[in-house]
């Protein structure tokens, strides 16, 4: 085993850019008033890695062009698609007209573990919300199901940037899964 060059890195990128172009995950991710601009550029970073269909930025959530968000972003602000509604029980409200059916990423009594969400629910909208007090009442009443990620600890809850990435990972698994068996 050996680690990768910068231009092996760089071809196998070119590579996978020109077999996947039309193969984004069918999942739109609504950012519900994030405020950290890194925790910003860390979503755009993780959706490029799983090829996110699109963002949505929504509320005080910061948005490009800033360098705080391209400081972890790395470019990813360039290759993921995105838009800033407003109000982020619209922007729900858009994708469930779409056709999407939408969850969040939350707390609450009524859960389905994230790594059990069905092929049949996609193309799905994901809710994340605010660092600290989480998806919005008004947003979570416009989501059809919550997910959540089973946690063993005293916290019980990771920064949103973090969960995001174990939940779109698994998302993007599930789906790619799915359409390898069916080839």
């Amino acid at each position: 085993m050996r680690k990768l060059t910068h231009s092996e890195i760089d071809s196998k990128r070119t590579k996978l850019n020109e077999i996947r172009a039309g193969d984004r995950l069918p999942v739109v991710v609504i950012v519900d008033n994030v405020r950290s601009l890194y925790n910003v550029g860390s979503i755009f970073r993780t959706s490029d890695g799983v090829l996110l269909e699109k963002l949505i930025l929504t509320g005080f959530t910061p948005r490009p062009p800033r360098k705080e968000i391209e400081k972890t972003a790395l470019g990813a602000t360039q290759s993921v698609p995105w838009e800033y509604v407003k109000d982020p029980s619209e922007a729900v409200r858009q994708m469930k007209a779409s056709g999407y059916h939408a969850f969040c990423l939350e707390l609450v009594d009524e859960v389905v573990p994230y790594y059990e969400v069905s092929t049949t629910q996609y193309p799905l909208c994901l809710v994340i919300g605010n660092e600290i007090t989480g998806v919005s009442h008004d947003v979570l009443a416009e989501c059809d199901k919550a997910i959540e990620i089973p946690q063993f600890g005293v916290k019980q809850s990771l920064n949103v940037a973090v969960a995001y990435g174990v939940a779109i990972f698994e998302l993007n698994r599930i789906w790619r899964a799915s359409r390898n068996h069916s080839q």
